[in-house]
């Protein structure tokens, strides 16, 4: 009979004693009883020189003196705050505490073991580890995981208009990319995503990043082989204001509590289709030098007057060609490009969403009052109104989901 593998949790932590115990409490409540945690309290080691950082300073001591009463078997605590173990250099932040945490994983692991990143204000649900598991029993030849979640509300009218109008933007966004047909339609967050420990070996391991690691990790992976996005248990990622990282969820909530959402617009449906009418030229372009709707951008972003010359050089035969071509316009890539592409629309974001909706949910203003969204706004309508759309986005977003095959 085979040996069982082992879960093995990956959490950095940092200025996180407040939230890590609520965490920890729900891996403690796990029906699957094989799993190790590996956490990585982490900052730079400067901070402590810092008056102004002396705060996080504090509370990261206050996190490893927790993690060590609790005495847990299964727990691996790496230090990476305390004076003299602290980050030296440009080596900092959570894109380095995830790669230190994996790499650890890394070097103790079986091939069939699975690495699950979580947050360290993330909760869920008691079969959460067991799910994940039978994700990847059901999908032997999958590479990653990349979680259904869902950002529950707090009460505070300010934090969840701008966490519901970020929730929107990502399950409008991946929603199009798979209605592209799209290889990168999935949604990166550090607190759900699995992925077995021979994937990790094959792509040669994390690369450390300031912000948005857990992207270009799925990014690296899905060049690999192909990523499961559903599962029956969600995680429950914090909602809350974070400046510990350039981009992502916290960021996001601090700059749209303010009203900027220019980083995070909601693009015009017509700009993945210019993506989608590129995709279906690669075929043509192994034999034929075409114009394609990104073939300026992508020259000019790659500093290339024909990116894909090199392509037909080294690939002779279609599916290696179109495949190399799905390599080279990867998920960066499309988000550059429209964003590129959006600078030159005038279109509110409430009007693109609508619009949308329009064209391809109709059942939407059939599900509620069309005249109510007549003066949809994200800044003034109602929190209710808000989360319906992102309730109804999910539904849409699990349906493509759970019919998304290898």
């Amino acid at each position: 009979m085979p040996a069982r593998r082992t879960l093995h949790v990956a959490l950095p932590a940092m200025n996180e004693a407040a939230f890590l115990p609520q965490t920890m409490e729900c891996l403690q409540k796990q029906e699957h009883d094989n799993f190790q945690v590996w956490v990585c309290v982490n900052q730079p080691e400067s901070w402590w020189d810092e008056p102004e950082k002396l705060a996080i300073c504090e509370d990261n001591r206050q996190t490893l003196f927790y993690l060590h009463y609790l005495g847990w078997e299964n727990l691996h605590i790496i230090d990476q705050s305390s004076p003299g173990h602290g980050w030296q250099g440009k080596a900092k932040g959570v894109g380095q505490a995830r790669k230190v945490i994996m790499d650890s994983i890394n070097k103790v692991a079986q091939p069939d073991d699975i690495i699950v990143s979580l947050d360290a204000d993330t909760v869920f649900e008691p079969d959460y580890l067991g799910s994940v598991e039978k994700v990847f029993e059901r999908f032997p030849t999958a590479v990653a995981l990349s979680n259904p979640y869902y950002h529950r509300l707090t009460g505070d009218d300010t934090l969840d208009r701008a966490m519901l109008r970020y929730e929107i933007y990502m399950r409008y966004y991946a929603i199009n990319m798979w209605r592209i047909g799209s290889p990168y339609s999935f949604t990166a967050l550090g607190s759900a995503i699995a992925l077995p420990a021979t994937a990790y070996r094959k792509i040669g391991g994390m690369t450390a990043k300031k912000s948005g690691e857990d992207f270009y990790l799925l990014q690296k992976l899905r060049k690999t082989g192909w990523i499961a996005n559903f599962n029956s248990s969600k995680v429950f990622p914090g909602t809350r204001y974070s400046d510990r990282v350039f981009f992502g969820t916290g960021p996001a909530l601090i700059k749209g509590s303010a009203g900027v959402w220019d980083s995070y617009p909601v693009y015009d449906y017509r700009l993945f289709d210019r993506v989608r009418k590129t995709y279906l030229l690669f075929p043509e372009l192994l034999e034929n030098k075409m114009e394609t709707p990104m073939t300026a951008f992508l020259n000019q972003q790659f500093r290339e007057k024909d990116i894909f010359e090199p392509l037909r050089q080294n690939h002779k035969n279609v599916s290696a060609f179109v495949k190399a071509c799905h390599h080279k316009v990867d998920g960066l890539r499309i988000l550059q490009f429209l964003k590129y592409q959006q600078g030159q629309v005038s279109y509110r974001d409430e009007d693109n969403l609508l619009t949308f909706l329009a064209e391809f949910f109709p059942d939407f203003f059939v599900k509620f009052e069309k005249e109510a969204f007549e003066n949809l706004d994200f800044q003034t309508s109602s929190i209710e109104m808000l989360d319906g759309i992102r309730r109804f986005l999910m539904e849409k977003e699990q349906v493509f989901q759970e019919n998304d095959r290898p």
